[in-house]
């Protein structure tokens, strides 16, 4: 009867240690369509991701590495939490962690540097400490925790210095590249991905980049990356190696002992050569090979190892050709012993990690902090737990690495205070109370200060804007100055009343690359909660608000005086008030659902034409066929134009009159030949409408970031 093996106690992690990530048998597979035997196009299940198992220890930096097309990025992604259909778990501390778990309590830096390039180092760090660490935290205490993460991330000299862009001179690469690994851990978050951290860096800046990783790890974060070719002084500070091909796991452990690795594979590096590079290409080797990756994958899960390969030259070149045939085995004791390695992790060895030679400083000081048990005895598909595996090993292998009695700390511990009172960087956080740091009004005002910022910063767009409105208004008002009661000053009423209406839709057209710009900002700092999408929308509407009203406001003052306009000049500013609210509106939702700024103008040029055909000027609300009178309605040109009418023509007022004939045309005579109805209040109707879809767009633009602008992949 076999043993029945004593449970792990709780944090232990299914590899025996405690403190860090560990996953198991994450899968992901996709659908693609391939080219069949006849030429046909099939549909077939390719595994991105296939049956990794390993772990990323706590207080160390985790490198992922491989060659292009080995899934590191897929397989990054998959920790995160950003993969909907994965199969598979993933722990922290050994509890199971949900991706919305692990979004809260993690960070991940994006190998794009999203940053607003107008607001200075110090402003960045200070909004994302607005934005993680929420009101419960002092405005003293976040100005603390910022300065000493400045210091920390050797960012003191450009303190006060722009991120900068293409058109502004601001920080350097690897500055922008710190201040971007800045915003994600200033909260001390228990994990850190990053996506190719050295990418488009020199080697100095790359090197001083991991070398601040590196201190952030230390400070009791579990940090992953992804790397492609680290330089010498690069791999001295990576303590614990994944490395992939073809989604499929070929190496888990230190850097200094991939030589080892190899040689169990009975492959020697060459003098002088890089054991991780000569494993990668010992991988290229087999993946040319019939065997594939295979082989490897299945050396690297339970020791069997992999055929030999012996180079010969064809007639097209150098070629890998396997000189052994692999033969299965079934057990321990069947076959040829020696095709296994008993110092992996292996159904035929001893333990998961037999291999592990542990350093007395890596064993708990107690008794009571050794939780490997003895299991069953070694068999197909068993494993034992031993007392030679130490929880909070940092890799399955010995490395230079020495864990301390602080890396076991438990999700509810805190960092101690440095020596300025602040709370160490690198904190796990998963006690945090709530989903998101601040209350709603709270992130509203934190997004509305960022927006106000960046306007001050950068007014052309709002200037651009308001010098537009104010050079077509001169035009207007020199052009159409005092109409006459006539036929004629019928017409250019009209004629002033719908190019006013254009103008005001088409000066909103430049907004189109303002949130296509910021979308991926909006996506990095909403993928880990750091405000609500409806915060974000609120706050954007409230920042316009002053400067639509000011532009409207501008407009309206030099037209109205010099054409003596009739009616109601406060409808009149109202109506185009709303008129810019909803175009406004409009062209922000368009923005949302666009790619690229190209494709958003087209959008909107094409929306205004159907628009303005439809607005009633051409043909009356009446005169539209019946199929396509829900153009009419829809046109946000139709209610600006028809009240500004209203308001103008409204009541018994001569507009023009010919006693020959003894004809007289009335405001409200004109308004009826043009199908538009007399009622006193309609006109507010108008209003009222505008807004209702200039609430509509808002509602449709919240609806595309709260459930199409997500970093995930499907």
């Amino acid at each position: 009867m076999a043993q029945q093996q004593p449970e792990k106690p709780a944090g232990v992690g299914r590899f025996g240690f405690t403190g860090g990530l560990e996953f198991t048998g994450l899968t992901y597979t996709v659908v693609k369509k391939q080219r069949g035997a006849g030429g046909e196009w099939e549909k077939k299940d390719v595994d991105l991701l296939h049956e990794i198992t390993g772990y990323a220890p706590k207080g160390c930096v985790t490198a992922v590495m491989g060659p292009s097309g080995a899934g590191k990025s897929t397989f990054l992604d998959a920790l995160a939490g950003r993969i909907a259909s994965l199969d598979g778990r993933v722990a922290l501390d050994g509890v199971e962690m949900s991706p919305s778990l692990i979004k809260r309590s993690s960070a991940y830096v994006m190998q794009d540097d999203r940053l607003f390039p107008m607001l200075t180092v110090y402003e960045t760090l200070m909004f994302a400490a607005d934005f993680r660490l929420g009101s419960s935290v002092s405005a003293s205490d976040k100005k603390l925790r910022v300065e000493n993460l400045i210091e920390q991330l050797g960012l003191t000299s450009s303190r006060n210095t722009y991120i900068g862009d293409e058109g502004t001179r601001g920080v350097s690469g690897g500055e922008r590249r710190r201040v971007s690994i800045g915003v994600d851990i200033i909260h001390g978050p228990a994990l850190l991905f990053l996506d190719e951290p050295t990418s488009g860096l020199d080697s100095t800046s790359a090197h001083s980049v991991i070398e601040k990783v590196h201190d952030i790890a230390c400070a009791g974060s579990t940090v992953v990356l992804t790397i492609h070719q680290p330089s010498s002084r690069i791999l001295l500070l990576l303590d614990h190696l994944i490395i992939l091909a073809r989604g499929q796991l070929m190496y888990s452990g230190g850097p200094k002992e991939v030589t080892a690795h190899l040689g169990r594979m009975g492959r020697k590096v060459p003098k002088g050569e890089s054991s991780i590079e000569h494993l990668l290409d010992v991988i290229q080797e087999y993946e040319q090979s019939e065997f594939g990756v295979k082989a490897l994958a299945e050396f690297c899960l339970t020791g069997l190892k992999p055929p030999k390969l012996t180079a010969t030259y064809g007639a097209e070149g150098l070629s890998t050709v396997s000189s052994i045939v692999q033969t299965p085995i079934s057990g321990p004791g069947g076959g040829d012993d020696d095709d296994f390695d008993r110092s992996l992790r292996s159904q035929h060895s001893k333990s998961p990690w037999s291999g592990v030679r542990l350093t007395p400083s890596r064993r708990p000081r107690h008794k009571d902090q050794q939780h490997g048990r003895p299991g069953p005895g070694p068999g197909p598909g068993n494993h034992r737990y031993t007392p030679d595996i130490v929880m909070g090993t940092p890799t399955p292998l010995s490395s230079a690495y020495t864990v301390n009695e602080d890396d076991y700390l438990t999700p509810t511990h805190r960092a101690a205070p440095n020596a300025t009172g602040a709370p160490g960087v690198g904190v796990n956080a998963l006690g945090h109370r709530g989903k998101f740091a601040n209350s709603y009004v709270g992130e509203v005002w934190v997004l509305m200060r960022r927006n106000f910022t960046n306007i001050w910063r950068t007014p052309e767009l709002f200037l651009s804007r308001l010098m537009v409105l104010t050079v077509m208004g001169f035009l207007m008002a020199t052009m159409f100055t005092k109409p006459k009661d006539n036929a004629q000053g019928i017409t250019n009423r009209l004629s002033f009343f719908i190019f006013t209406v254009c103008v005001f839709f088409f000066s909103s057209n430049d907004a189109v690359p303002a949130f296509i710009q910021e979308r991926f900002i909006f996506i990095r700092e909403t993928s880990h909660n750091a405000y609500r999408a409806s915060a974000y929308v609120v706050a954007g509407l409230i920042t316009y608000l002053p400067f639509l009203l000011l532009q409207s406001a501008t407009y309206a003052a030099i037209v109205w005086f010099a054409l003596k306009l009739h009616g109601q000049f406060l409808y009149f500013l109202v109506m185009l008030y709303a008129s810019l609210l909803s175009t406004n509106s409009f062209v922000v939702f368009i923005s949302s659902v666009v790619p690229n700024f190209i494709l958003g103008y087209a959008a909107v040029i094409a929306f205004t034409a159907l628009f303005f055909l439809f607005c009633g000027y051409f043909l009356d609300s009446h005169s539209i066929p019946v199929a396509w009178k829900w153009m009419n309605t829809v046109s946000t040109m139709k209610y600006p134009y028809e009240g500004l009418l209203m308001n103008e023509f409204d009541g018994d007022r001569v507009f023009a009159s010919d006693p020959a004939v003894g004809l007289t045309l009335t405001g409200n005579n004109i308004l009826q030949q043009l199908g538009i109805s007399v009622e006193e209040d309609r006109k507010w109707w108008m209003v009222l409408y505008l807004l209702g879809w200039a609430v509509f767009y808002r509602v449709l633009f919240y609806l595309v970031l709260r459930f199409a602008s997500k970093n995930k992949r499907k």
